[in-house]
């Protein structure tokens, strides 16, 4: 009998490098929200997929920048506990932006982490060969990383030769998870996410970062799922900004949400959104616990 392996691989790195695309392409599926705008990610999200005898748990971490307030650290804190419970942890690096200040902090701290460290430029197909090698000798130079890799975490390219080096260097176990589950994220907390990441394209500036949304009930029957979800701001104006001119913009969200939501169960959505006014929601410990965070005081 072949001997099977499992493990858990944090990917780590700066905001907007990339890591929510990749996570999805790694697992086949949606367990990560992507938008352009960065510090999406507001939690660890574990994603799973199997390669010939291995099984990879991928934590999609938040990105890592300097925080000054609580919400933010609490973001910050969770990524580096995902390291501190992976057997390997992946970086990765916008090449488009480069190694900046930040950047070369976050490799200094990598140098001390007592596991296989792996990087993958992401983005290399928007950056000039020359640029691109500069880069990686950069990267190399560091003395971080065990192996370095050239990825397009969009189209997939590169991204088979990381997934086979992430499979050998699991170590051996058994699978924790059934061979066709995705992720770990429960499906009320996805739904939430999908709504998020919906607020986060239509709306423009900072105000999705003033807004959080709870799925409040999920009843399901076995051909649809009757969804509401509360989605709470920090202000009056902002909540007349999600709601639209005659309750447009509220119903766009909506039915982007429930499209993709759809995708997920494979099953009618009927969802129902409600926006309220919750001026400190980032400072009440139940808007932690619902993402798994630490509230510190």
């Amino acid at each position: 009998m072949t001997e099977t392996k499992c493990g858990i691989v944090a990917i780590i790195g700066e905001p907007n490098a990339g890591k929510s695309t990749l996570i999805n392409r790694l697992v086949g599926g949606k367990v990560s929200i992507v938008t352009p705008k960065v510090q999406t990610t507001r939690f660890n999200i574990r994603g799973v997929c199997v390669h010939e005898q291995s099984q990879i748990i991928f934590v999609d971490t938040p990105g890592i920048f300097s925080a000054e307030k609580n919400f933010e650290k609490a973001m910050v804190s969770a990524a580096w506990s995902g390291i501190g419970d992976a057997d390997a942890v992946l970086m990765l690096i916008d090449s488009e932006v480069g190694i900046r200040a930040s950047t070369r902090e976050l490799l200094d701290k990598l140098k001390t982490v007592k596991k296989p460290v792996f990087l993958a430029l992401n983005k290399v197909d928007a950056v000039e060969k020359n640029k691109l090698f500069a880069l990686a000798q950069t990267c190399a130079d560091s003395g971080a990383f065990q192996e370095i890799f050239m990825i397009s975490a969009k189209s997939g390219d590169g991204v088979d030769a990381v997934m086979k080096e992430l499979s050998a260097v699991v170590p051996a176990g058994p699978f924790l998870y059934p061979e066709d589950q995705m992720s770990d994220i429960s499906l009320r907390l996805l739904a939430a996410e999908i709504t998020r990441e919906k607020i986060f394209m239509k709306l423009e500036q900072e105000l999705p970062y003033a807004i959080f949304v709870e799925t409040e009930s999920w009843e399901e029957t076995e051909t649809s799922v009757k969804v509401a979800q509360v989605i709470l701001v920090q202000r009056e104006g902002q909540k007349k900004i999600v709601i639209g001119d005659g309750g447009q913009m509220i119903k766009n969200i909506g039915i982007a949400a429930r499209k993709d939501l759809e995708k997920v169960v494979d099953k009618r959505i009927h969802l129902s959104l409600f926006v309220k006014v919750k001026p400190n929601w980032k400072d009440d410990s139940e808007s932690y616990r619902l993402l798994g965070l630490e509230f510190k005081r």
